[in-house]
């Protein structure tokens, strides 16, 4: 029988999601998939946003992307965006609110 992957995600982790929700977006925690699959997925106005969350709290060398989250940034032809504060949300969902 296959162990459980266990993932750690960033202290700030309900609180981005909470956000997005917040903002109108759909967003789901995508955490659990692991191999370097980003943290959330989001949603709103037809578009879906892949979301590596990060804190912004913690010092730069504590936010670096992992191997695998590299090789997946490198792979991926769609949109991943980081975000590491609720701040960086208020400015995503700016960004990309209809006009």
């Amino acid at each position: 029988m296959p162990r459980a992957v266990i993932r750690k995600v960033d202290d700030n982790h309900a609180e981005i999601i909470a956000a997005f929700l917040q903002l109108g977006w759909s967003a789901r925690s995508t955490a659990t998939i692991g191999k370097g699959f980003p943290d959330a997925a989001v949603g709103k106005f037809g578009h879906t946003y892949l979301i590596e969350i990060k804190d912004s709290s913690k010092p730069p060398s504590r936010r670096k992307l992992t191997e695998d989250e590299e090789r997946f940034w490198r792979e991926w032809r769609g949109s991943v965006i980081m975000i590491e504060s609720v701040a960086d949300v208020i400015e995503f969902n700016r960004k990309r609110s209809a006009p």
